[in-house]
């Protein structure tokens, strides 16, 4: 079985070294403790979030903390390819389910949208939204055992068009696009930009937008998907075309 991940105060994580001990507190040592269960001797992973983390084994476990000695220091490797996903707001939890599977696919960046037809509104509880999806994305990259967790910003339109512009390829997946995705080139380094729409699809006057800003609209597949697939599928294609 494949080692837990855990997350571990990035100063801790930055001063490991091979024999040193690291204690994890907070709601990461109690999910350890008394979730997980875990027990001296087990070989755990720690990870700061940015790309460093460590593999060790535990030598104490308490109530809400567990200690645990470096074996091994860890580094994810640094991808020339950095792509960025444009998620609209969906109703349900369609947005949390596209967030996570493209955090499992290796996504670098989440960028919440709030689109003209989303259902969805943040508006005032934006804070609140951001903070519940960066929990999603940190919880998806430990089941994944990712050592970098993607960033989660806030876009309006226009900011979505000002990332467009300056991406090295920027797709909107469109259900009436003639061009499918599997048949563009993608570059094996760069920033690639995807926009996935909510369940209204996306509004003439964005698409105009995106359109102007350098997007080319592309078709994924053939049936007509969901927000919280569509991404996922998108993803896939693009790392599979980029050679990842």
């Amino acid at each position: 079985m494949t080692d837990p991940l855990f997350l571990a105060d990035p100063a801790d994580i930055a001063a490991a070294r091979a024999g040193s001990v690291i204690t994890v507190t907070g709601d990461e040592g109690r999910h350890a403790a008394t979730v997980r269960r875990l027990r001296a001797g087990e070989s755990v992973m720690l990870a700061d979030g940015a790309g460093s983390g460590v593999r060790g084994t535990v030598t104490a476990v308490a109530k809400s903390t567990i200690e645990v000695r470096i074996t091994e220091l860890l580094r994810a490797p640094d991808d020339p390819l950095e792509i960025t996903a444009v998620q609209a707001l969906a109703k349900g939890a369609r947005s949390d389910i596209a967030i996570e599977a493209m955090t499992e696919m290796g996504v670098d960046r989440i960028v919440a949208w709030q689109a003209a037809r989303s259902i969805v509104r943040w508006d005032a509880k934006a804070a609140k939204g951001l903070a519940k999806w960066r929990t999603s994305v940190a919880n998806a990259a430990k089941q994944s055992r990712r050592l970098r967790i993607p960033r989660i910003e806030l876009a309006d339109t226009g900011q979505v068009a000002g990332l467009l512009a300056g991406a090295d390829l920027a797709l909107v997946l469109h259900e009436e696009a003639a061009q499918p995705l599997r048949a563009l080139p993608v570059p094996a380094s760069g920033r690639v930009v995807l926009v996935i729409g909510p369940e209204g699809g996306i509004a003439p006057a964005e698409l105009e937008a995106f359109t102007r800003a350098g997007a080319t609209s592309v078709l994924v597949s053939d049936a007509v998907l969901r927000t919280s697939t569509a991404g996922v599928v998108a993803l896939a294609q693009v790392r599979a075309l980029a050679g990842r």
